[in-house]
């Protein structure tokens, strides 16, 4: 009886010694949760203060704006998005930080650097091409292609870390793909696919993994 419970706990620690050597396990729940408030408070300032209440993304408001009230447009846009941009980012890098001091993982380890290579191809390419659509003026399109090359990289970092991260790639790219059909929505695909997508993500991953 007692070598049966030594077989099956030895079984357990070569399962968890290969998962920690071939996935990334250190990404915290909390992360997606707090990332999704966030982008619900970048939206919430785009909509009453930059956009004065207009949720509809329509070609006719940019038009028809002047050269100088266009110019601030961009650079108050530009300002929420920079500053959502890098509070979700010091949160995941806070709460995933914290929880590999709690489990005893290491958070720079050859899989986290492959896992990080595999979403910087299609964020830095997606970047690229949202900084062309900027200077082109095609605002219609940038959200969509921020949701698009963003699930493109989480479907890329699923193959190191947990399988909910590959699938929540797949459905903000689906929601990318709508929000290019339906850009005057854009806004509102921003809240749903950076917001409750992530709050749902995040309450899932803390549940099942760290709860």
């Amino acid at each position: 009886m007692d070598s049966n419970t030594n077989y099956s706990e030895d079984l357990k620690v070569i399962k968890k010694v290969m998962e920690e050597s071939s996935r990334f396990l250190s990404l915290s729940g909390l992360s997606g949760l707090f990332a999704g408030l966030i982008a619900f408070a970048g939206a919430a300032v785009a909509y009453f203060v930059i956009l004065k209440n207009k949720i509809l993304l329509t070609e006719k408001y940019f038009t028809g704006l002047t050269i100088k009230e266009l110019r601030i447009l961009k650079t108050e846009l530009i300002a929420d998005l920079a500053l959502v941009l890098i509070l979700a980012i010091g949160v995941s890098l806070y709460f995933s930080y914290r929880k590999s001091l709690r489990k005893g993982l290491k958070m720079w380890t050859p899989v986290s650097k492959r896992l990080l290579i595999n979403m910087l191809i299609p964020l830095v390419t997606g970047g690229i091409f949202i900084i062309i659509l900027y200077i082109q003026n095609q605002w219609q399109l940038i959200i969509p292609a921020m949701l698009l090359f963003y699930g493109l990289a989480l479907v890329n970092a699923g193959k190191f870390t947990y399988s909910e991260v590959f699938y929540l790639g797949l459905i903000e790219i689906l929601t990318g793909l709508l929000c290019a059909i339906f850009p005057v929505y854009g806004l509102l695909f921003w809240c749903f696919g950076f917001g409750i997508l992530h709050i749902a993500y995040g309450l899932t991953m803390y549940r099942k993994y760290e709860g």
